[in-house]
């Protein structure tokens, strides 16, 4: 850890996320209002002390709504990318270790999943759906695993030959001792990094879509659909585009500093020119 905060990129990304998640969490005791309250007397407020960002054009205080937003965003995020690894890391292990015709398989399938336009396929699917956050998650999750297929494969084809591979399999090591005690623990390095910057793509993808009226729908509130009820009020409502547009930024910004900060610190050649 003290190595991880001296780098100041890194400390700031790891700031940023604990900012983040400490808001999330505690959603409901730093609101100052209900987020969904409608008060006709309010309607479009620029920021004050009484409404720190403003109010939307309901009358609704945006402060509150960015709060409980940020629980939708980084659930959204956390859970995608969590069914995104499960799937990636699967595929990628069997690809890596049995290889041959299986491995052309899997990887073909990949490269047609990669073929296609993600935003587009998930725009597709959800257009079949009913939007809903569930569904948000899984599709994203569904869609967004074959970078992390592609890593474990060739992490698993790096260290399939190694001699302590070797040595156990001709032991009588299973295959799945053999995948889960020897491969896969050294394999994770990639897996955690990936999973960390894929959260910040799965914020912007939900973000996106949510801008779009296919995300999150209200009265749920997360920053795109925040975003979404402020480009009707762009020219004297400013503070409805800036806040959620800056939340976005700053979190994508924070996951993707925090990324890069693990990478380097799991690195073995960066570990080598510390030492």
């Amino acid at each position: 850890m003290k190595i991880l905060t001296q780098n100041p990129l890194t400390l700031s990304g790891i700031i940023i996320i604990s900012l983040v998640l400490f808001i999330a969490v505690f959603a409901p005791w730093l609101s100052p209002y209900d987020p969904n309250y409608i008060d006709i007397h309010s309607i479009l407020l620029p920021p004050s002390v009484s409404h720190f960002m403003g109010t939307d054009g309901l009358g609704r205080d945006v402060f509150s709504r960015m709060l409980y937003g940020s629980r939708i965003s980084l659930l959204v995020g956390i859970v995608a990318v969590g069914i995104a690894t499960v799937i990636g890391t699967f595929l990628g292990a069997i690809a890596g270790f049995y290889r041959g015709y299986i491995d052309s398989i899997i990887m073909r399938f990949v490269d047609i999943m990669l073929s296609i336009p993600t935003f587009f396929l998930i725009l597709a699917v959800i257009a079949f759906l009913t939007p809903s956050i569930w569904n948000i998650m899984i599709v994203i999750g569904l869609t967004s695993w074959m970078g992390v297929t592609r890593l474990v494969r060739a992490e698993f084809l790096s260290l399939r030959n190694r001699e302590y591979i070797l040595a156990a399999e001709a032991m009588g090591a299973s295959d799945y001792r053999l995948i889960s005690k020897h491969l896969l623990p050294n394999s994770l390095t990639p897996i955690i990094v990936t999973s960390v910057l894929g959260i910040a793509s799965a914020v912007l993808t939900e973000s996106g879509l949510s801008f779009l009226g296919l995300g999150v729908q209200a009265p749920q509130s997360s920053w795109g659909n925040i975003l979404t009820d402020g480009k009707e009020y762009i020219q004297f409502a400013w503070w409805l585009s800036l806040f959620p547009g800056l939340a976005i930024l700053i979190t994508v910004l924070g996951y993707n500093l925090l990324g890069e900060g693990l990478r380097d610190l799991l690195d073995p050649k960066n570990k080598n020119q510390r030492k």
